[in-house]
């Protein structure tokens, strides 16, 4: 949220905590974003799998997605790049099996 000159965060009260909020939403979009690139791999981990018929292929790489996901949940630095980085291979092998 924007700062007022007086340094108070402007649309917060005196007896809310604007910092908690501003955590809480902080640690709901890492969730959310790092929960869609899951949901994104398993997904295109399936189609690995009925598609081109590679399931143990596909089961490979959704475990794989969910060791990257947990990284990605614990680590603030790496975020979404695990579980990305999983949904890069899962999209490579789509296309190229």
């Amino acid at each position: 949220m924007a700062s007022t000159t007086d340094g108070s965060a402007q649309g917060y009260r005196p007896e809310m905590d604007g910092r908690a909020h501003e955590t809480t939403y902080d640690g709901f979009t890492h969730f959310t974003t790092v929960g869609a690139l899951f949901v994104a791999c398993i997904v295109v981990g399936l189609a690995v799998g009925g598609v081109k018929h590679a399931w143990m292929s596909a089961m490979v790489m959704i475990v794989l997605a969910h060791v990257a996901t947990a990284i990605g949940l614990m680590s603030r630095s790496l975020a979404w790049k695990p579980p990305a980085t999983v949904l890069a291979v899962l999209l490579l092998m789509l296309l190229f099996y």
